[in-house]
């Protein structure tokens, strides 16, 4: 019986707890996430793919203007989404009656022909749009 409780008290002496924490998975996690972040930020921020000339100027304002994207095969894209001329213009009549104010950036693909592109700055002043800018990539 002694030895029992000898047993006993040495796997209890050898059963000690580990006061430490293992900070390992906690960085892995957190790596994950940035990881994560910094490749799917980019597909957030415009959504279309466009590519843009360069050009010199001074930068936009920080304000939430209307997003025109003109992709290269001719398809106009508002806030993301794919309209046509007639929904174009009626989303940006809405956002007028919303924000007199309201501002568009128009950012065409380089490939695209300046005649498509003046279509649509000529779709957006028949809305009544009298703000935009047309978005390059700076040099």
């Amino acid at each position: 019986m002694l030895r029992r409780r000898l047993n006993r008290s040495r796997a209890r002496a050898r059963r000690k707890l580990n006061g430490n924490i293992d900070m390992t998975p906690i960085l892995d996690m957190t790596f994950l996430l940035l990881i994560a972040f910094i490749i799917t930020f980019p597909a957030l921020q415009n959504g279309v793919s466009v590519r843009l000339p360069t050009a010199s100027g001074d930068p936009l304002p920080a304000v939430e203007p209307l997003a025109v994207a003109i992709r290269a095969d001719g398809s106009v894209f508002l806030d993301g989404e794919p309209v046509d001329e007639a929904a174009l213009a009626e989303r940006v009549r809405a956002r007028l009656a919303a924000d007199p104010n309201a501002a568009a950036h128009i950012r065409g693909d380089e490939a695209q022909s300046y005649g498509k592109i003046m279509e649509v700055i000529r779709v957006l002043r028949h809305a009544g749009l009298t703000k935009f800018s047309l978005v390059t990539e700076s040099e």
